[in-house]
């Protein structure tokens, strides 16, 4: 069997609050660099799960998947199929009714939630066949619990959501701003964003930071932009702090990177 990546898109009720789902099926060894990528996912195994030596464990064979601000391997010797869902950096707590931070740099079986209709899920999933099929058990979940969310949890969300897309857009917006944008005081906003997205707002931003100067690295033989270009349009101080930066979320320096693999920003790229 070779590789196989297919992406699909939420129905409308959903674009809101879920970015995507993929799935990939291999019977071939992975091992695999993968960065933070500024959006927590719910990860479903159905034959052998990952191996991510850096945490020294295995996934369970449904995983919950906080948000992160390392670099760490993937690693299988073979037999894979899973299916992910790719949140919104912010709304996932409002499908699993448990704040985003308390996942934060970590892979936590969702057995662990006590959850029986996630439980559920899971089994259908498991034993179904058809992979559009699963994705329609996944969105028949999802949008039940949505409906269940409270008015209040909702109306937060969008205050946080609309703080997400000033930082994706301009990365460099203070914490003060950013407060000023969701109409609470700096206080209240940062113990939202925590809450919701799962790491603080300076945190989350140096990720965005990050993973924009993978999608510029992404289209860098085309565009032929340099180093301090990059620095530049993604926010940084100067182009030594982009590659100190860049190198504590990865593990290399920018160049370095173009040598052992090929820059691709998650955030910032719309595979469907």
């Amino acid at each position: 069997m070779q590789d196989k990546f297919q992406f699909y898109k939420p129905c409308k009720l959903l674009q809101p609050y879920i970015r995507y789902y993929w799935v990939f099926k291999s019977n071939q060894p992975l091992n695999t660099l993968t960065f933070p990528i500024g959006c927590p996912q719910i990860i479903f195994h159905k034959r052998t799960p990952l191996y991510i030596p850096e945490l020294k464990t295995v996934q369970s064979e449904f995983t919950i998947s906080g948000q992160v601000n390392y670099s760490s391997h993937l690693y299988t010797d073979g037999n894979v199929e899973m299916i992910v869902i790719v949140f919104h950096p912010h709304t996932m707590s409002m499908f699993v009714n448990i704040p985003t931070s308390l996942f934060y740099n970590q892979e936590v079986s969702g057995y662990s939630l006590e959850n029986e209709k996630l439980n559920e899920l899971f089994m259908q999933i498991s034993n179904c066949k058809d992979d559009s099929l699963c994705i329609s058990y996944i969105e028949k979940w999802l949008v039940l619990q949505f409906t269940n969310s409270l008015f209040e949890t909702t109306y937060n969300i969008k205050r946080i959501g609309a703080t997400i897309q000033e930082i994706l857009i301009h990365p460099q917006t203070s914490v003060a701003e950013l407060s000023s944008i969701a109409c609470l005081s700096k206080k209240q906003f940062e113990r939202l964003f925590y809450s919701f997205v799962g790491m603080n707002p300076k945190e989350y931003t140096r990720i965005v930071r990050f993973q924009k100067a993978l999608a510029y690295m992404q289209h860098f033989s085309q565009t032929g932009t340099n180093l301090a270009q990059i620095a530049y349009a993604c926010g940084y101080a100067d182009q030594s702090h982009f590659i100190r930066e860049f190198k504590k979320n990865c593990g290399y320096t920018p160049m370095s990177l173009l040598k052992v693999s090929n820059p691709y920003s998650d955030l910032f790229t719309n595979p469907i």
